[in-house]
């Protein structure tokens, strides 16, 4: 039968190489997102500073029992170095810290961004010196000498450091030649100590074996003498996640990310591969039905469609194991440059991704084969010739069950979308659900396509007249294969306007979010990094400052409480945690700096160990009780609940002191603080004041509110550019599926345009009917697609924005409509024009 298949191949190039183009693109495109969902599984980092550390000890950023991480960096305490040094095998236990330093230039021509560690941690990478000496007293430092250069830095000279918050002046006593970048600094074990956010804490713990110890058997035993802590023990690959914790926080981002535009790229491939499979058999009844005929069986007929397809389809995803790895780097190359991975994750794509994607695509086109040469085959000969000649039949159960499944599948995540989610978390029902109603409305194409082609008809035949009549007849009388143009120009544009206003409504609802929620005038940084606690104070005491409040972004967990615990115990479940943003903040600045709504308590109690919860956060709490917590990096807090405050749909957060969260950030510092200039002082007054020769502190840096808006605008903008990337790539291959849906039915109608030129009929004649016939596709297509994007951005745009009508400029509409109507009615007119180039006399009996 494979003989056969192979054979009959050379007969049918057009269908077989439609459905390879469409294989090779689907398979391709969801091997590329399977790589990308194992980068980030993995979460791997070559190890640069951490080189020479056989197995190194961090903190754990994964929330216990649960798929989650804590986004702050998870710390050591400082014995923990005793009990790894103690383990057998180990000839050292190094303790690394890491803390932001900000290096100014000679003459305060600039600053450089570095990281700094303590003088012991230099021989885990190893660092060698290159000039001077070690930094072995207090108040000298050691700089990487390619930021040395970079600075105008000698050794001997003095140079000020911006650690912690405040400008320190060291002596660089030497330039140091390692490993990774260039921002490195080492100072004093002294003066490290002293400039981490959390004393008594140690980011990673750098181990050294003994000459012939078993690195396996020493991390075995450190696991044993840290067991009950919330510790990772690394080695090999899994090194470099000690040194770039980002690698597994934002590895996550893109788990999720790959995964979502990942099943929907599968969808759209099943899709996209079941119509052009079935496309191509349906235009093979003719030949079924003479086999029928002269006797073969119908497990003939269904054997030699499979084994054809199973020919394509095997050669058509083999290839795309070749490009499918190659574009997931590519996406992994773009993500960085969006800064929503950092720089250092290592692209890893196994077997398990192509296995997917191509076996993802090999048993969507065996099964559409099957499904499509099931009814040509059990048809009886006679009843099969007159079904090719005019097929009339399209609906079964199975049909119809999987097509009121997917309706009621959409029906249900438009519900959930519009009424239970909301924000952010409103895409990830929206996005499946743009699928389920495409699937439907494709489940029922034919039927969908009648009615509207009943609708059109009138309108047409008055405009386009003869032509009109003769394109509204071809419609009637091939309902069915007509559906088989329509429905990728549905896919293409449902999809196109649904993802693409998707994304431009949830940009909006968060741009609209944070500028209603900022009444500030100005925003106070700092040139050295970050700010103290007490310069919040230092600058609201400044004249003309109504109020000033810090402003320390982080996230965390809400704990079960005790009733859930009972509740779950008994069910014999195990509750988890639900993930909040956090916001610490100054109760004396918080209500004017910000549109925060007090709904009880008061925020002038939110000091020391205390809460302020969102209305929803709130429910089942009273004011006074004690909220089980858990900070950024997974230290666990009781405040008491002091205040509830009203929320913004998706946007709300969690109160806390800012002086409680800065200690349990990864930087220990305070980003930036909101100020409100008093009345008659201007916000330029102001702003030179806090900077002039009187500030409160150094090195103060000010944005007014509109620069502040402004730069989150441009930030949420470039992480949002990284989907339309992944969207494009989603409708770029649904384009490609609707031009070579369209081609390939025009170019099978070459005998009925050569029996229409026989009998009379003028090429002219001939291309003005295809023309309206290309235009009635069109609109069919772009009625049943918009019909998909109401569908889904109706709900949506109520969960994020509050109103019917997504955002976005009309000109992605308009882009949308144009280019479904350009590519159906092109690609159209140029297959017809080639099909009538052959003489009619040469065309005669071309498919007998």
């Amino acid at each position: 039968m494979i003989g056969l298949a192979l054979r009959s191949l050379r007969f049918h190039k057009g269908g077989f190489i439609a459905s390879f183009v469409a294989l090779f693109f689907g398979a391709s495109i969801v091997i590329a997102c399977g790589g990308l969902l194992e980068t980030g599984v993995r979460g791997q980092a070559e190890p640069q500073r951490l080189a020479a550390a056989r197995v190194v000890v961090t903190g754990d950023q994964h929330y216990p029992g649960a798929n989650k991480v804590f986004q702050e960096r998870v710390r050591l305490d400082a014995a923990d170095v005793d009990k790894v040094r103690s383990v057998p095998g180990v000839s050292a236990a190094v303790p690394d810290v890491s803390f932001s330093v900000t290096v100014v230039r000679p003459g305060g021509k600039g600053a450089d961004k570095a990281t700094g560690h303590g003088w012991d941690s230099a021989r885990l990478a190893p660092y060698r010196l290159a000039r001077g000496t070690a930094p072995t007293a207090p108040g000298k430092a050691v700089l990487d000498s390619r930021l040395a250069a970079q600075a105008g830095v000698e050794t001997g000279g003095r140079v000020t450091l911006g650690v912690h918050g405040e400008a320190r002046t060291y002596e660089v006593s030497g330039l140091v030649e390692g490993p990774g970048d260039a921002g490195t600094v080492l100072l004093s074990d002294t003066d490290a100590a002293g400039a981490v956010a959390q004393p008594g804490k140690v980011d990673s713990i750098g181990v050294l074996t003994d000459d012939g110890a078993d690195a396996g058997q020493v991390q075995d035993g450190i696991e044993k003498a840290l067991k009950g802590e919330p510790v990772s023990v690394l080695t090999g690959g899994k090194r470099g996640q000690a040194e770039f914790p980002d690698v597994v926080t934002h590895g996550k981002n893109l788990v999720s990310m790959s995964a979502v535009f990942g099943g929907l790229a599968a969808m759209v491939t099943v899709f996209v591969v079941a119509s052009t499979l079935g496309l191509a058999i349906q235009q093979r009844q003719r030949e079924m039905a003479l086999l029928r005929a002269i006797g073969s069986t119908p497990g003939q007929v269904r054997r030699m469609v499979l084994s054809e397809t199973l020919v394509v389809a095997v050669f058509a995803t083999a290839l795309a194991c070749v490009p499918g790895p190659r574009l997931g780097k590519w996406l992994l190359g773009r993500f960085v440059d969006a800064g929503v991975v950092p720089d250092v994750l290592v692209y890893r794509a196994g077997w398990i991704p192509m296995v997917a994607g191509a076996g993802a695509a090999l048993v969507t086109a065996l099964g559409a084969a099957f499904i499509a040469s099931r009814s040509a085959s059990r048809t009886r000969p006679t009843e099969a010739l007159a079904e090719a000649a005019v097929q009339r039949r399209w609906l079964s159960w199975v049909r119809l069950l999987f097509a009121v499944l997917c309706l009621a599948g959409g029906t249900v995540l438009a519900w959930v979308t519009g009424a239970m989610m909301d924000g952010a978390k409103a895409g990830s029902t929206a996005t499946p659900a743009a699928m389920l109603w495409a699937a439907g409305f494709g489940l029922l194409g034919p039927g969908l396509t009648k009615v509207i082609t009943a609708l059109l008809r009138w309108p047409l035949r008055a405009f386009t007249g003869f032509a009109g009549h003769l394109a509204m007849l071809n419609a009637k009388a091939r309902s069915i294969r007509l559906s088989g143009a329509v429905m990728p120009v549905m896919l293409a544009s449902g999809l196109a306007t649904a993802l693409i206003y998707l994304q431009t409504t949830q940009s909006a609802g968060a741009e609209q979010s944070f500028e209603d929620n900022l009444r500030a005038d100005l925003v106070v940084t700092s040139a050295t990094g970050g700010l103290t606690p007490s310069a919040v104070d230092a600058v609201a005491k400044q004249p003309g400052v109504a109020a000033a409040s810090a402003y320390v972004p982080s996230s965390g967990f809400l704990e079960p409480s005790e009733a859930q615990w009972k509740a779950y115990h008994g069910k014999g479940q195990k509750p988890k945690g639900t993930p909040v943003q956090i916001q610490g903040v100054s109760p004396e600045g918080i209500e004017k700096t910000t549109a925060v709504r007090v709904v009880s308590g008061s925020l002038a109690d939110l000091r020391d160990d205390t809460v302020a919860l969102p209305t929803s956060a709130a429910k089942g709490h009273r004011l006074g009780d004690r909220i089980p917590m858990r900070f950024g990096d997974g230290a666990k807090t009781e405040p008491k609940l002091v205040a509830t405050i009203g929320e913004q749909r998706g946007y709300e957060a969690v109160l806390m002191p800012a002086s409680a969260i800065v200690a349990h950030t990864t930087a220990g510092l305070v980003p930036q603080i909101l100020v409100n200039a008093r009345q008659g002082t201007g916000s330029a007054e102001l702003a030179a004041a806090l900077t002039g020769p009187h500030a409160p502190q150094p090195g103060l840096m000010i944005a007014d509110r509109a620069a502040v808006v402004g730069a989150a605008v441009k930030q949420n903008d470039t992480q949002t550019w990284v989907a339309y990337l992944l969207v494009a790539m989603v409708v770029g291959y649904a384009v490609i599926a609707l031009v070579n849906s369209v081609v390939m039915a025009t170019a099978e109608r070459r005998r009925e345009f050569t029996l229409q030129r026989l009998i009379g009929a003028t090429r002219g004649q001939v291309m003005r009917m295809v023309t309206v016939e290309a235009l009635l596709t069109a609109l069919a297509g772009i009625v049943l697609g918009m019909l998909v994007a109401a569908a889904t951005l109706v709900p949506l745009s109520y969960a994020v924005l509050e109103r019917a009508t997504p955002a976005g400029p009309s000109a992605i509409l308009i882009a949308v409509l144009v280019s479904a109507v350009v590519l159906t009615m092109g690609s159209t007119l140029l297959s017809a024009r080639l099909a009538l180039r052959t003489r009619p006399s040469a065309a005669v009996g071309v498919r007998e």
